[in-house]
């Protein structure tokens, strides 16, 4: 006997729940104490999914045994009452005949992943209830913890139990009605009758949720396959996303440049020996370094700030600022991302149409040697044109059948003879044939496949700015211990109903049947009694209707009528917001291919030359102080004062003519150059006679320099 499969699918779950919590959290920013809790939270879900499969594989050979000893000990016990049966009518002395065999042993051959008894008991019992308390208790305390912008542990926490209070007070009013009902039906009371009673609770409160994430995932899944294959659909819905995260941007830049405003008329306030002085320090140290120095370099608002510095408003305006950082940072990042998707989507479109067979990419990717060598732009043009569309619409195809199986089974679990769900009917004949290998397969993609309908739903849920799982290190604290709350609830009661599925689960099908030890330590998919009866009709409908609301596109025509534009087709308004993305991803683009020519220029330049950051730092010096020397026009100014303030400062240019000779010879910098002055880069050039030369440029335009467009 081993634990070999177990301990596998421990490893492998707990590296699919640290690279997802990779992709969207942020390990390095984020406190330790959140990462390890999230972690534990998604690691812990996702194991009930991946080992259910192996627990109903077992419990299948378990009942195959026991069914054996139980046909062996019926016929001892015939066999010894037919002996004294016949002894005492005969009373004659014989030999008793001897024993019918046994009835012929079944195919119980033990599975590939047989587990020894007594060890998923403990195992579910530390899952289940591990999920359990850090879903109820800890995580809605931390998640209020790390939204406060209190500066002390004590004032954090704090604020986080009286943000719970109200939290708190609806669980203590449920278990008060649950309490009150309990003592009217006489009952009784002890501690399996409470855990029984929180269980159901907690399994009521997820299957609700279970039936919307489903009814909306089932459908969406297998549309958003469909949709992936068509280019042109991926672009136009990647130009009208540019839109609507170009306004977002514009509004998180805005709302930072106010938020740094209120801070410096804050500062302004609290001086260096001011009390308190160290939690505006803590506020300063918050801020990128680039957008501390851009506020410090403007002067101050002249209108005074209308809060008065006090600690309150202190902690009211850092939890404002660290929440408009952390949005600002998540745009921009996704900005970058969305133009780089654009321009791939275009070059994909473009390659397509044409007649040559080698993928050819408007700016060059950056990749590895190897990975070029063996990633030719012909089998990139295959793949990216004719194979991966194909492969996709498969999928799609594959997927919604899979849907149509699972809201047909939702609709037909509670009907045992005949047995109409799908997933029993499948399940039964490989039982039959004691297949184990098939059992868990039939099993393992089940469990998959309704875990990424309901887990896909739920990471593309966006409550305005509170709670959003963004990608590529964006989410914050909060939204990540929101979605580790949100899998310990849901998962559990999704693994009852897909034991309902398959007809393993006494309490829904009303009859005597092998149950998992997954069950055993769970309880049965059991509610409150209030509203237990006829939920199992009531629970597959609300899929069913969820799934058709949809299909219509009812809830994004209800969004887009209340405001938030959603993305639809036959919607003139989205016609606009594509045309404007495009527009927008077009002056991206372009604004960052001049970036890349200019600094091409600039690497060629030092190349050609030479003289590195010396000759640079030297150039620019020299360029710093003939800026100085030069008093800067202004709009108002007339040609011929500007002509007169030029004349007036001739002695200077002459000295300054001079010393870029010198430095000319010294750096190996010709009379031209590219020039860096304060983010600012150019061309000067100065001719042997100084101020004429000057002068001529007034009225005849100099001849165009080597780097005069850098």
């Amino acid at each position: 006997m081993s634990v070999g499969p177990l301990v596998v699918e421990v490893v492998l779950t707990f590296l699919v729940a640290a690279v997802v919590l990779y992709r969207y959290g942020n390990w390095y920013r984020h406190h330790i104490i959140v990462t390890v809790a999230v972690l534990i939270a998604w690691y812990f879900s996702m194991l009930i999914v991946f080992i259910l499969p192996l627990d109903v594989s077992n419990t299948i050979y378990e009942n195959c045994v026991q069914n054996w000893v139980e046909k062996v000990s019926a016929a001892t016990v015939n066999t010894t009452a037919h002996s004294n049966i016949s002894v005492e009518d005969v009373n004659v002395t014989t030999t008793p005949p001897p024993p019918p065999p046994p009835p012929p042993q079944p195919h119980c051959l033990k599975p590939w992943s047989f587990v020894p008894p007594g060890v998923f008991p403990v195992f579910w019992r530390i899952v289940y209830w591990t999920s359990q308390f850090l879903t109820w208790l800890i995580l809605p305390l931390m998640q209020s913890f790390t939204k406060a912008g209190d500066f002390t542990f004590g004032a954090k926490l704090k604020s986080a139990l009286v943000d719970n209070a109200i939290y708190y007070g609806s669980y203590l009013l449920i278990v008060g009605i649950l309490l009150l009902y309990i003592a009217l039906t006489d009952l009784g009371l002890d501690g399996g009758k409470l855990r029984a009673i929180a269980a159901s609770a907690s399994n009521t409160w997820g299957l609700f949720w279970l039936v919307l994430l489903l009814g909306y995932g089932l459908v969406e899944v297998p549309r958003t396959l469909w949709h992936s294959a068509s280019t042109i659909h991926n672009l136009h819905h990647a130009y009208f996303y540019a839109a609507k995260l170009s306004q977002e941007r514009a509004e998180a830049n805005e709302r930072v440049h106010d938020l740094l405003q209120s801070m410096r008329a804050l500062g302004g306030s609290i001086g260096p020996g001011h009390p308190l002085r160290p939690h505006m320090d803590v506020i300063e140290s918050k801020v990128p370094a680039e957008l501390l120095d851009r506020v410090r370099r403007h002067p101050p608002p002249d209108s005074p700030h209308a809060d008065v510095p006090s600690e309150k408003a202190l902690v009211r305006l850092h939890k404002q600022l660290l929440k408009a950082l952390q949005c600002q940072r998540r745009v921009e990042t996704q900005w970058g991302l969305v133009v780089e998707r654009v321009v791939a989507l275009e070059d994909t479109h473009r390659n397509a149409a044409s007649h040559d067979t080698a993928f050819k990419h408007s700016t060059p990717p950056h990749r590895h040697p190897l990975l070029q060598y063996i990633y030719t732009p012909t089998i990139e043009w295959v793949w990216r044109c004719r194979v991966r569309g194909w492969l996709l619409r498969g999928l799609a195809v594959c997927a919604a059948l899979v849907s149509m199986v699972v809201v047909w089974s939702e609709l037909t679990f509670f009907s045992t003879s005949p047995a109409l769900s799908l997933f029993a009917v499948f399940l039964n004949l490989a039982k039959a044939s004691y297949d184990y290998f098939t059992i868990e397969v039939i099993s393992s993609l089940s469990m998959a496949y309704i875990a990424l309908c309901a887990y896909s739903t739920l990471f593309k849920i966006r409550v305005l700015n509170l709670y959003y799982l963004a990608p590529h290190h964006q989410t914050d604290e909060y939204s990540l211990i929101f979605s580790g709350m949100m899998l310990c609830r849901l998962t559990p009661p999704m693994c009852l109903n897909f034991l309902s599925l398959i007809h393993m689960d006494s309490h829904v099908i009303k009859e005597r049947t092998e149950e998992t030890h997954y069950t055993q330590i769970m309880g049965h998919m059991d509610v409150i009694k209030i509203i237990s009866d006829g939920f199992n009709i009531y629970f597959p409908m609300m899929i069913v209707a969820l799934c058709l609301a949809t299909y219509y596109s009812l809830g994004s025509r209800l969004l887009s009528a209340l405001g938030f534009q959603q993305f639809m087709v036959d919607d003139g308004l989205t016609s606009d917001l594509i045309e404007e993305g495009k527009t927008l991803v077009s002056r991206e683009s372009r604004r960052r291919q001049r970036l890349e020519d200019n600094a091409a220029r600039r690497k060629d330049f030092t190349q050609r030359f030479g003289g590195g950051e010396s000759s640079a730092s030297m150039y620019r010096s020299a360029r710093q102080r003939a800026e100085d020397l030069v008093r800067p026009l202004k709009r108002e100014d007339s040609s011929e004062s500007a002509q007169l303030e030029l004349l007036g400062g001739c002695e200077g240019l002459a000295d300054y003519a001079s010393h870029t000779t010198t430095t000319s010879s010294l750096g190996g910098v010709g009379d031209s150059g590219d020039v860096e002055a304060g983010g600012r880069s150019g061309g000067f050039s100065l001719g042997g006679s100084g101020l004429a030369q000057y002068s001529r440029s007034r009225t005849h335009r100099p001849d165009k320099g080597l780097f005069d467009d850098v």
